[in-house]
C-alpha cells in the first residue's frame, strides 16, 4: 500500500510511504529539515505501523504544536482509519 500525506504545521509538504502489510518499508519526506527527515524516514523502516504510532504521535518541533515525525503518525493513523493496514 502507498501513502501520499500532506503534511500541515510542518516545513516538509509531503510524505510518501510504502507498507507491506503493516511494516513501514520507506518513507520519503519532500522538503523539511533534510537530516532530521532523512533520520526519522530511516528510523520507520521496518517498524511496524502501530509501534510507529506508538513511539512518535505527539512529538512537537520547538514551538509548533506537531513535528514531522508526528505528521508521520498522523499520515499512518489516517491510513488505518481508511484500509485495513
Amino acid at each position: 500500500m502507498e501513502i501520499h500525506y500532506t503534511p500541515k504545521g510542518v516545513c516538509s509538504r509531503q510524505i510518501d510511504v510504502v507498507l507491506e502489510g503493516d511494516v513501514i518499508k520507506s518513507v520519503k519526506f519532500t522538503g523539511g529539515c533534510s537530516g532530521n527527515t532523512q533520520g526519522v524516514a530511516a528510523l520507520a523502516q521496518g517498524m511496524t505501523v502501530q509501534e510507529y504510532i506508538k513511539r512518535c504521535k505527539g512529538i512537537k518541533c520547538g514551538p509548533k504544536r506537531t513535528s514531522c515525525p508526528d505528521q508521520l503518525a498522523e499520515a499512518l493513523e489516517e491510513a488505518l482509519m481508511t484500509a485495513t493496514v
